[in-house]
């Protein structure tokens, strides 16, 4: 188990790359396996998501090899095994993604039950009425699924609400579908455009339709070849950076980002009051003096993204007046504001009130309870008191961390094992900050 030691209250102030995009690599080096030719992967973190979808690979047919501290060549001859190992499919949600270039290739696959954070049901039902329209047999058991396909058709679908990482599942399938495939009302996170980006270096036919974005074209092709590509930079890394200086009163120019890419969330904080000055790949955050409270709510691109809330809760605690969050995505991702509140914060829970709640909210109804709340108000500025913590999900531990910054006095955040899933020396590069943080492994 490991563990940080944080003394807060360092003001941070500095210069920070960033690093590959957790939610675009993964998947890539899952994409690369639909050609037996070798491709080379760039800009690829060092975090242990990437190192899981690495095993499964490998466990499957791929080789590959690091070349330098941030690059991989993937190459998979031939799909060996169709299955996916439980133990590691279930440590994240990357499982299932490999239905493409297992299925295309062999004709079926098998793969657990989905992990990764505890927020909810993940939609995957959306991902399964579509399968069945391409001529795709699904076998559902207790722990696993079984999918079943010689010959995978194309399709014209529409999504009910749009699913980010469904959305790119479906891609890679119907890149080598017979026909062509049409996706309405698709996700348009800029993840999924480096995907297209990928796929069509591979040989791909895919485009969005200039009229309406999220209609997705694809003309499936017989066969995908190897390429090169870098990954885009992560944006959640961006945003948890950004907060963790406003939070502390300080100053940062993030370098390695596309600030289109957080639009949305750099006009939430210019509206709260911090200084934003864009560049055309980096961008320079300044805290000038104590923020105004802000509302926000979770929404797909180009939204405020669900991710960015946790982190931001920290930052709302420093801001004057009373903040809100509600959460569209997922129907409960508000368990790191019982950390916030054991150090101090004042919040109070509610539902908004609203008729039609199915087109209101993003996740599916019968993923809800009674018991969830879906909105959190967050009362400012507060004194966050230091913590001594277990986490137990990547979001909530970076949020800890965030908040032991701000916190005066020493915080001990245990289980950072967490926090590795997504964030790459996170410890290393907030001490290049200013921050007095150590990582202890016991």
């Amino acid at each position: 188990m490991a563990k940080y030691i944080i003394n807060g209250g360092q003001k941070l102030s500095g210069e920070v790359s960033i690093r590959g995009a957790k939610n675009a690599s993964f998947k890539q080096i899952i994409a690369s396996m639909l050609s037996s030719e070798p491709s080379w992967l760039s800009n690829i973190p060092q975090i242990s998501d990437v190192k899981i979808t690495q095993s499964i690979a490998r466990h499957t047919g791929s080789q590959i090899q690091k070349i330098g501290q941030h690059s991989l060549k993937i190459q998979t001859s031939k799909i060996i095994n169709s299955t996916i190992p439980s133990g590691t499919g279930r440590q994240s949600r990357t499982s299932f993604m490999f239905i493409a270039p297992l299925l295309l290739r062999t004709g079926h696959i098998t793969f657990p039950t989905p992990g990764g954070d505890k927020l909810g049901k993940r939609p995957l039902d959306r991902l399964y009425t579509c399968l069945a329209k391409m001529n795709i047999q699904i076998e559902h058991k207790k722990d696993s699924t079984s999918l079943h396909s010689q010959h995978v058709t194309a399709t014209e679908y529409t999504f009910p609400k749009p699913s980010h990482t469904v959305t790119e599942v479906l891609l890679m399938l119907a890149s080598m579908a017979e026909g062509q495939s049409i996706f309405h009302n698709s996700a348009i996170e800029p993840e999924i455009d480096d995907l297209i980006e990928l796929l069509n270096q591979m040989g791909a036919k895919i485009h969005r339709q200039n009229t309406d974005p999220s209609t997705i074209v694809v003309q499936g092709v017989s066969q995908l070849h190897g390429t090169e590509h870098q990954v885009i930079a992560d944006r959640n890394e961006a945003v948890t950076f950004a907060c963790a200086t406003l939070a502390t009163k300080g100053s940062i120019n993030i370098l390695r980002i596309e600030p289109q890419h957080i639009q949305t969330f750099l006009d939430t904080i210019q509206n709260m009051g911090a200084t934003v000055n864009r560049g055309r790949d980096e961008v320079e955050i300044i805290w000038t003096k104590t923020l105004r409270s802000v509302k926000v709510e979770t929404e797909p691109q180009p939204g405020f993204m669900t991710d960015w809330q946790a982190i931001f809760s920290v930052l709302l605690t420093q801001a004057t007046g009373a903040s809100s969050i509600i959460e569209k995505i997922f129907p409960q991702r508000f368990q790191h504001i019982k950390i916030l509140n054991q150090m101090g914060a004042k919040t109070k829970f509610f539902n908004p009130q609203i008729e039609n709640t199915t087109n209101y909210y993003h996740f599916n109804p019968e993923s809800d309870h009674p018991s969830f709340f879906h909105g959190v108000k967050i009362y400012g500025p507060t004194k966050l008191k230091p913590i001594n913590l277990d986490i137990k999900d990547l979001r909530a531990g970076a949020t800890a961390t965030v908040a032991a910054l701000t916190a005066n006095g020493q915080s001990i955040i245990n289980n950072v094992e967490y926090i590795k899933r997504g964030y790459e020396n996170l410890a290393p590069r907030l001490r290049s900050l200013g921050a007095d943080i150590r990582y202890l492994k016991n």
